[in-house]
């Protein structure tokens, strides 16, 4: 589907597109400038500044400010908001000399957003001035017109405002913050990657922002929300099915709320004129049962059930969005030969939504799902017409959510900046929730402890493990009462994450709490476990890290588990949930961890750090050799959570070789990498040839550079 950006303008071409300009209506060009300003915006950002202002300069427009020196002290976003402001001012001349030197350096700058800008421009002018116009006015509706605005209402109530989870069982609302104050803006690509992408998600996704940061010309295309279901050029038309996919907790659900807000309250989109919002973990209620799209939309939202044969009769005015295809237990098959078209007709849930994106139901209608990325690898994505994936947080957003959690700028800065030294911690950090983790147990360690709870810990965790057992540890010194044991919550829910990741559940019902006997009106719960309340209650933990460090720890509490079993079986689990496990397992073998959990009365066997550490120390001498280097950064990030200096000595060195040509070492691998050096002690070769670091990555490496022999090193020039 996906079409390589790629074109030679010639004199021909930029003629034709001058004419086509030249018969642009005044008023029209106002509001296509107007609708591309934020696109324009970022384009300017990439381009170099030199050659647009080139360009701008022989279509003989005056120049006036020195925008360089803008750019150079105030900033890329400042400089690009001033010149397109400026070019405004100046009218009808300037705003074409602009679009026709953008037209131009489509010859120089390849970007898929200067591509897709300039595709999306060259649109029909009364086709893209209508749609304009009619994302901006909405369609009459007439007799439709109060459910309308009372349907707005009702999704503007489920919103306006991001709340806090109650603990299961806890009545009174936990804190909630208006959307718009809370909410920072998250990279979101186009990718079609999927089906390259290893088990190591998280990590993984990570690893790659950081790359991408570092790249000013690269070939992923932005995407903003009001972008999803505009012109896409890779597939040549308005997509009418739209996939976001990202890892678990970088903000899927988060995004689409906001996706409905901004619809509800008029920002964008009012060509829909019902937006109809699932959740699949909701769904999951229908199980095998089978039901019809009428009986869906009408349980969800039941004031529409008198109109609601009036409204599924014009679908081009419908979206429906479905959020979470990773926690479906519905089959979800895009190839499915077997699909519905009437909306009565009663078939599995799965049917409707594979139903409704081929376009078989409602034709004409919109859709908009969301998952993740390891899932959507054996799924045919070629039936959506935009793809696109979120990445997380950039470095200034990650600042900004260190600012609004602490509200305070001497600790919101102190927090930060031991983060940012962190690379452990910063490389998961682009999660909004890993952030909000992150954030969570650094109030508890910098903020002054409570007069009444001396226990607390000052303890700053330097590995994702040590966090996440200070965020445990802290967690329920703060907040467990008198008559809580924590020993047995931990332990109960460290039995049930174990079995959600043995069979691959994210959803527990009250059943499964029951079972594992989860103390539902615990004070403590809520930071691990959350409540998600609709027309049935379902249970999940705050994020997917969180149960797979419980599922970890668990091994290290219950003697009647039996690790060498998970290990082994581990070997061949292959689709994403292991890559933390693994290492949880590992880092809970660090002595530093074993004596924050001892604060809380917890009983650490040592039989089952022994078999981790044997375990890890047989993997490395059994696949060392044919291991590929992303395979060994692994090893090498496991044996780093576990802080065994004797075990890397063991395992890896002294006298040893490690090579690492031709691979690209984040930042984070970096820092893992400067830690095995100096527990080796001395190395004889280390080869980095022709190998990408950032200046980020080699500061962090160069203190233990110190340890190696000799050293292979030529930088290779990073790709375009």
């Amino acid at each position: 589907m996906e079409k390589k950006c790629s074109r030679v303008v010639t004199d021909d071409d930029v003629q034709k597109f001058r004419q086509q300009l030249s018969q642009y209506k005044e008023s029209s060009l106002r509001i296509l400038y107007s609708y591309f300003w934020n696109d324009l915006k970022h384009v300017m950002e990439i381009l170099d500044t030199h050659d647009l202002l080139r360009e701008l300069k022989s279509r003989n427009v005056n120049i006036e400010r020195d925008y360089l020196l803008m750019k150079k002290e105030l900033g890329a976003s400042t400089f690009s908001e001033c010149l397109i402001q400026d070019i405004k001012d100046l009218r009808r001349k300037a705003i074409l000399a602009l679009w026709e030197s953008l037209f131009v350096l489509q010859n120089k700058y390849q970007h898929p957003n200067l591509i897709g800008l300039l595709a999306e421009f060259s649109q029909a002018e009364d086709t893209l001035v209508s749609l304009i116009n009619l994302d901006e006015e909405g369609h009459d509706l007439h007799e439709l017109k109060e459910t309308h605005e009372c349907h707005k209402k009702h999704l503007l109530d489920m919103t306006k405002e991001l709340e806090e989870h109650n603990a299961p069982g806890v009545e009174q609302p936990g804190q909630s913050h208006n959307i718009y104050s809370c909410y920072l803006d998250l990279i979101v690509v186009s990718s079609q990657q999927f089906r390259k992408r290893s088990q190591q998600e998280i990590t993984e996704t990570g690893g790659r922002l950081e790359h991408y940061l570092g790249k000013t010309h690269n070939n992923l295309e932005r995407i903003s929300p009001n972008r999803l279901f505009r012109w896409c050029h890779h597939s040549d038309c308005i997509p009418h099915a739209v996939m976001v996919s990202g890892v678990p907790g970088i903000g899927k659900t988060t995004l689409m709320q906001k996706f409905v807000y901004d619809w509800v309250t008029t920002k964008h989109y009012q060509r829909f004129s019902f937006v109809f919002f699932f959740k699949f973990r909701e769904l999951n209620r229908y199980g095998k049962d089978k039901v019809s799209l009428d009986k869906l939309i009408s349980e969800h939202y039941p004031y529409l059930w008198s109109q609601l044969d009036i409204i599924l009769q014009d679908p081009k005015k419908l979206l429906f969005i479905f959020d979470g295809l990773d926690e479906s237990i519905h089959n979800i098959d895009f190839g499915l030969p077997n699909l519905c078209c009437n909306p009565r007709e009663q078939v599995n849930l799965g049917v409707i939504v594979v139903s409704l994106v081929r376009q078989s139901l409602l034709k004409g209608s919109s859709i908009l799902l969301t998952g993740r990325p390891t899932q959507l690898a054996s799924m045919d994505t070629c039936v959506f017409q935009r793809v696109s994936e979120i990445m997380g947080f950039l470095p200034k957003e990650r600042e900004a959510y260190f600012e609004f959690f602490f509200k305070n700028d001497e600790l919101s800065t102190r927090a930060f900046q031991y983060v940012r030294e962190n690379d452990a911690l910063y490389t998961f950090c682009y999660i909004p929730s890993y952030c909000w983790i992150v954030c969570k147990v650094l109030s508890m360690c910098f903020e002054a402890p409570p007069q009444n709870n001396p226990q607390q810990i000052p303890f700053l965790p330097k590995t994702s493990t040590q966090l996440f057992v200070s965020y445990v540890a802290n967690t329920l010194i703060n907040h467990c009462t008198d008559n809580e044991c924590p020993v047995e919550l931990i332990k109960s829910i460290g039995k049930m994450a174990q079995y959600g990741i043995k069979n691959h559940i994210l959803t527990f019902d009250h059943k499964d709490l029951e079972s594992f006997e989860v103390d539902i009106k615990s004070k403590s719960l809520s930071s691990f476990v959350i409540e998600n309340s609709s027309h049935s209650t379902t249970y999940s933990f705050l994020h997917l890290t969180i149960q797979e460090f419980f599922s970890a720890l668990i091994h290290y509490l219950d003697s009647e588990i039996d690790v060498k079993s998970t290990l082994d079986r581990d070997r061949s689990f292959k689709d994403g949930p292991s890559e933390m496990f693994v290492r949880f397992l590992c880092g809970l073998s660090d002595k530093t961890n074993s004596y924050l959990l001892s604060s809380l009365s917890l009983s650490i066997k040592t039989s089952t750090s022994e078999q981790v550490t044997s375990w890890l120390s047989q993997e490395i001498a059994s696949k060392w050799t044919k291991a590929d280097p992303r395979e060994k950064m692994n090893m090498l990030t496991c044996l780093f959570e576990s802080r065994h200096t004797s075990l890397v000595q063991d395992t890896i060195g002294p006298h040893s070789s490690l090579d690492f040509s031709e691979f690209h070492l984040t930042p984070m691998d970096c820092t893992v990498l400067a830690f095995i050096l100096e527990s080796c002690g001395e190395i004889d070769y280390l080869n980095l040839d022709r190998c990408f670091i950032q200046s980020e990555g080699l500061e962090r490496l160069s203190g233990s550079l110190h340890t190696v022999r000799k050293l292979a090193f030529e930088q290779r020039p990073e790709r375009q």
